[in-house]
């Protein structure tokens, strides 16, 4: 499944998910479990002596937060993988962390096939969030750059499809609102997905949240 065994650092501060999720991830094979903390100073100390491919911790703890810690791993770091696994869905939580560079962040209930998807992701150098996440939060809005974005990648009618897309319209319900034949939408998709490096549906719509388009 990984190309060599990949070494995880996990941090939570709540001590019996934290041994639980040490458990479920060192019954994957490719993975290790190389360090448990539930203090993010210690974590941190951790990857500064040891490092780590993959840095997965909570979102809000006693000590640090999991954005603070994903902060400091980033100066010894700007490479490091870091996912958030967190109970916190609200929007306010989700944009911080992206501001802060996260390379995904899941909620506690995904189950365990998720989770080793968000992994795997991940340590490809890729993003991955839960896809109840996605529709449910907003970056910081700044319309002189969402306007340079549209114009400089999407055409108009690719802009058109991807506000639909993100409103969950198929294909199908695509080409029956803007009168044109399911082919000319895959097209459509297809060029859309290359220029904004998407690589699913989901993909396309955090592109489009995060640079504030599906409103315009």
């Amino acid at each position: 499944m990984f190309p060599e065994r990949a070494k995880v650092l996990l941090v939570d501060d709540h001590l019996l998910v934290l041994e639980g999720l040490s458990f479920l991830l060192s019954s994957f094979e490719g993975l290790e479990v190389t360090g448990t903390y539930t203090d993010g100073r210690e974590a941190v100390k951790h990857y500064q002596q040891h490092g780590a491919d993959i840095v997965i911790t909570d979102m809000r703890m006693p000590s640090m937060s999991g954005v603070e810690v994903c902060e400091q791993l980033r100066q010894l770091n700007p490479e490091v993988k870091v996912l958030i696994l967190t109970m916190m869905e609200d929007g306010k939580y989700v944009r911080q962390a992206i501001k802060n560079g996260v390379n995904g962040y899941v909620l506690k209930m995904a189950d365990p096939e998720e989770l080793l998807l968000a992994i795997t992701t991940v340590l490809k150098g890729r993003q991955y969030f839960s896809e109840e996440l996605v529709l449910e939060f907003a970056v910081d809005k700044d319309e002189n750059h969402a306007k340079k974005v549209t114009s400089a990648k999407l055409t108009l009618r690719e802009l058109e499809i991807l506000r639909l897309v993100g409103k969950e319209m198929s294909t199908n319900e695509i080409a029956d609102k803007l009168f044109i034949s399911v082919p000319t939408v895959e097209t459509h998709r297809r060029n859309l997905m290359q220029k904004i490096g998407a690589k699913s549906v989901v993909g396309m719509v955090l592109f489009a949240v995060k640079n504030d388009l599906l409103d315009l």
